[in-house]
């Protein structure tokens, strides 16, 4: 299965599952409803392909570290196109659903051009993170959790109180919660830390690296990009 050759940014906490929040926006999320589009699309036409095309697709568009940092000149790309790469359905949905979930906010705040920047930029630091302590690493990386990481790091700083109607399994056993986005969010953060403590990023598995990366890059453009370009109010 190709799921088992890639770092999966499978980013949802088994045990908490965000359905809704209580945040209204002013316009609608066209780049969010854009990126879902092109993701599933991709997803759709990647899984259409024979086993030797798949390989051959994933060498030339998923992120492998011993490659770009071996041919910067040529993979330079790959930061940018793994974010759009899946490696199975579960992976998918459960990315574009925090995508729309936490995305929406974000673009309302930054305005639809500086939140496709902001976006892929959250998803290319959370591969130079992972890429950091796995340079050598020949597993192809694929995902679009660490832009993601980087909507859910904006979304804590600037929408803290937010309620985020959450679906919380305790056992055998289910519950519906509003939690507080930070605190939400921020349980997230400890176990994706805890989490990174305990995995080697050089073997297949969940790049809880690029976790990190994106959500704390998430945190630091937000606040460059408003510092830069402040919001004119009416």
């Amino acid at each position: 299965m190709v799921s088992r050759q890639v770092l999966r940014f499978i980013a949802p906490p088994k045990a908490m599952f965000p359905l809704h929040d209580d945040n209204p926006t002013q316009q609608t999320a066209i780049v969010v409803y854009g990126l879902i589009l092109v993701n599933v699309l991709v997803f759709f036409y990647q899984f259409s392909l024979g086993d030797r095309q798949l390989i051959l697709w994933l060498r030339d568009w998923a992120l492998i570290p011993q490659e770009l940092t071996r041919q910067f000149n040529r993979e330079w790309i790959t930061l940018f196109s793994y974010q759009f790469l899946h490696g199975d359905l579960w992976h998918l949905l459960f990315n574009m659903w925090f995508l729309y979930v936490f995305g929406n906010n974000i673009e309302d705040r930054l305005g639809h051009g500086k939140f496709i920047v902001f976006y892929l930029l959250c998803g290319v630091t959370a591969a130079v993170a992972q890429i950091m302590v796995s340079p050598t690493a020949m597993i192809p990386m694929v995902g679009a959790s660490g832009s993601i990481a980087g909507l859910m790091g904006a979304y804590i700083v600037r929408f803290p109180r937010a309620k985020i109607y959450t679906l919380v399994f305790v056992g055998i056993f289910f519950t519906f919660l509003q939690i507080p986005a930070a605190v939400f969010l921020g349980i997230w953060f400890f176990f994706q830390t805890v989490y990174a403590a305990f995995s080697d990023p050089n073997q297949p598995g969940v790049a809880y690296l690029a976790h990190i990366g994106g959500f704390v890059a998430g945190v630091v453009l937000l606040l460059l990009i408003e510092h830069l370009f402040p919001k004119q109010e009416n």
